[in-house]
């Protein structure tokens, strides 16, 4: 049996970046959670996959240029359907 070792990257990075990408939607997690839109382990469970994800750096150059007027979560993004689905359900977006 083979077993497959999935790197994770550093929860805190990954941390700062989902919010940071949510912060460059006008999106605040902490509120979507505040107002029943995101439970606690859906938001855990974002931190987990962004750890995994392989376009980190394309994250950090679109929070660069995106300070704040982002319409939608970036393409390449593997919370893009959660957090363009927040920011409708929200009236941010």
């Amino acid at each position: 049996m083979n077993a497959h070792v999935a790197y994770l990257g550093d929860p805190t990075r990954h941390f700062w970046l989902t919010r940071s990408v949510a912060r460059a939607m006008n999106l605040n997690l902490s509120e979507a959670m505040a107002h029943g839109y995101l439970s606690a382990r859906a938001y855990s469970d974002m931190i987990t996959r962004c750890r995994t994800c392989q376009h980190v750096e394309s994250c950090e150059l679109w929070l660069a240029s995106s300070a704040g007027g982002a319409r939608c979560a970036p393409a390449h993004c593997v919370h893009a359907d959660i957090l363009n689905d927040l920011a409708d359900r929200m009236g941010t977006g």
